[in-house]
């Protein structure tokens, strides 16, 4: 039997978070017993509450930040408290689907890896983002992710259709020993790279995604945070190796 850490960053999320966190309760996995970590970055929507639901709940540990300070750096508190042999990091949003987990872990559970990444796209199935609301910045941040994505390939010698998808599942020893530093969107850079940079090439699982637009609730921002992450490529590529 595995134990499986799920991290669930949540900010602002009170319309889709519930719906989120029991689907994951309710997961059922051979083999795997399943820990939720809640890291609510003191949201002011209503969220703050709707997480206090789940205080007194065996199988979820919550933790309050008194103030946002982004999801990197509410993953970082979950990893410092997760326990599992294997790691899950699950947005509140609803853009990816739970019913994933089976395929996402079994390279885990039979050892044939030890680093997956639930991709987006694959050789017959692109899912880009699509904003009916805002097609033009859907357009921007597609065209961002293929540039980015390029990139991420030449910089650190890896073939990678979706590099910085949300769903990245590794198993614990893999960060053993591990800093990180970043706060925003650039952790999904500097957990990818110094994984790479380790030596842990990550194999790609197909999964589904469903994209909102920012008027849905999207956070990342469209001119901040590449910047960011450019600042990210090039320091994890000549930093100390993790």
């Amino acid at each position: 039997m595995h134990k499986l850490s799920v991290i669930i960053p949540v900010f602002n999320e009170v319309t889709t978070a519930k719906n989120t966190i029991d689907r994951v309760i309710a997961k059922a996995i051979d083999g795997i017993f399943l820990e939720l970590i809640i890291v609510e970055s003191n949201s002011i929507d209503g969220t703050r509450e709707l997480v206090l639901e789940y205080e007194g709940n065996s199988q979820i540990t919550l933790i309050f930040q008194d103030k946002p300070l982004g999801k990197g750096n509410a993953v970082r508190a979950g990893l410092a408290a997760a326990t599992g042999d294997f790691i899950l990091i699950q947005d509140a949003d609803d853009e990816y689907d739970v019913d994933d987990y089976e395929k996402l872990l079994r390279p885990l559970q039979n050892s044939s890896a030890s680093f997956v990444l639930g991709s987006r796209h694959s050789k017959n199935s692109w899912k880009m983002r699509t904003f009916a609301d805002q097609p033009v910045k859907a357009f921007i941040l597609n065209c961002g992710h293929w540039l980015f994505t390029f990139l991420v390939n030449i910089l650190y010698g890896v073939w990678l259709r979706d590099p910085f998808t949300m769903y990245k599942v590794f198993k614990r020893d893999c960060i053993s020993n591990m800093d990180f530093i970043c706060n925003r969107f650039d952790f999904d850079f500097e957990l990818l790279i110094k994984l790479i940079r380790r030596g842990y090439r990550p194999i790609e699982v197909p999964v589904n995604y469903k994209s909102r637009s920012f008027a849905d609730g999207k956070k990342v921002t469209m001119f901040g945070d590449p910047l960011t992450w450019l600042v990210a490529l090039v320091r994890f590529r000549f930093s100390k190796k993790p």
